[in-house]
């Protein structure tokens, strides 16, 4: 792989990059998760870590090239909904690519996404609390993650990094997601478009060039295992909580994050077609991949501040350590220097399981508590987004044209 430069491989799609990495590839860390438990049910059994997304990182090389990208960008920004005809001005090829990226699979399930809104009505309490503070605070112990947020443009605004990374959660959970007038096609085509410019880019920068392993970010394997960072991970802990989930709405939750999986540009094999899949290959591609590195500790300590921002809130820093601490057990504390704190750890061991049990119960015993329920996370994830976008509404994710300033 020495012998290609970085931008060769990106244009070539990786492919003879990909002969080389594998030949010396150990055989503990070859990838054997069949795609027999895909979504498609088959596949190449390509080693992910060598696959990126050859279409958009080919495309958003040459916009970046021909200095396009800002005009594209600020076109982008007036097309907000999934089934929106889109502006006028926009480079060809790229209208092109979006009319085809924004395409539902042939497997979408549109009653098994209805469904998953109802799952989410019921569940948004935890879904909220689990997407921030055990998939938000675990990005920062996945090396190659917390390195190239570290190190892209993103890394030097962490606010408005996650207020994009916010805006593809709660889009998910909205009643028409992935329908004409929806937002979650929109949200994952534009991130789609934000890796490829992150995968052009990052490579250009000798920061992190001297720290990363790999040549190329964002392969599709450090996608999945983001995507088990928030999907998997949610899912385990909710069985782990003991929430009672109907098995259909469970499918059904799943299945709006298969979808996701797709519109972000994961080939179809990689994706899990069922949670034992899913679980059998984040035990491969997650779990053992988790350490500390100086960047993820660098960005979870700004994570810890968030709660200083926002006024009468009590996510300070021993809520939001005690916090991750309770999400994500004591190693991954310890690894990001968050300290036990004496009087929340204890509170948040003995009385969770016991909120859980008063909450559920409620909501089988008095009618309209679902819906009650359902409308005060509503307010606090819309006050969220308004928060952390500086109100600057609606969120528009748009591509990088540069690394994190030095």
């Amino acid at each position: 792989m020495s012998e290609l430069s970085r931008r060769k491989l990106l244009a070539t799609g990786g492919a003879l990059g990909a002969l080389g990495a594998l030949g010396t590839a150990s055989p503990a860390m070859a990838w054997t998760w069949s795609p027999g438990g895909s979504v498609l049910g088959t596949g190449t059994g390509a080693d992910p870590r060598w696959v990126w997304d050859e279409v958009a990182d080919q495309l958003v090389g040459s916009l970046l090239e021909r200095g396009e990208v800002p005009r594209v960008n600020e076109l982008l920004r007036q097309w907000t909904k999934n089934a929106q005809e889109l502006p006028e001005g926009l480079p060809p090829e790229l209208r092109d690519f979006i009319e085809e990226a924004r395409r539902l699979p042939a497997w979408a399930d549109q009653g098994k996404l209805d469904l998953a809104y109802t799952f989410n009505e019921k569940r948004g309490l935890y879904l909220g609390v689990l997407y921030g503070m055990a998939s938000g605070m675990m990005s920062t112990v996945i090396p190659k993650e917390a390195r190239a947020v570290y190190h892209s443009y993103g890394g030097s605004d962490m606010k408005d990094r996650i207020t994009k990374t916010a805006k593809l959660g709660y889009d998910i959970g909205t009643p028409k997601a992935f329908q004409p007038d929806g937002e979650m096609i929109v949200t994952c085509v534009k991130t789609r478009l934000t890796h490829a410019g992150v995968r052009n880019l990052l490579p250009q920068s000798p920061h992190w060039s001297d720290v990363a392993p790999e040549d190329i970010p964002i392969s599709q394997a450090d996608m999945m295992v983001t995507w088990h960072s928030l999907a998997t991970t949610v899912n385990r802990k909710m069985v782990e909580w003991g929430v009672p989930i109907p098995p259909e709405e469970s499918e059904a939750y799943l299945h709006s994050w298969q979808m996701s999986a797709h519109m972000l540009g994961i080939a179809d094999e990689y994706i899990p077609a069922s949670w034992d899949e899913a679980n059998a290959q984040a035990d491969q591609v997650l779990t053992p991949i988790l350490a500390p590195t100086a960047e993820g500790v660098n960005l979870a300590d700004i994570l810890m501040d968030f709660g200083k921002e926002i006024d009468g809130s009590i996510l300070s820093r021993p809520v939001i350590g005690a916090l991750t601490r309770f999400m994500l057990g004591d190693q991954v504390a310890e690894w990001l220097m968050i300290p036990e704190e004496p009087i929340w750890d204890p509170l948040l061991a003995n009385l969770w399981d016991p909120f859980i049990a008063v909450r559920e119960g409620l909501l089988d015993v008095f009618p309209g508590t679902q819906q009650a329920y359902w409308a005060f996370d509503e307010v606090l994830r819309q006050a969220v987004l308004l928060f952390l976008s500086r109100g600057d509404y609606p969120i528009s994710i748009s591509i990088p044209t540069g690394n994190r300033p030095s």
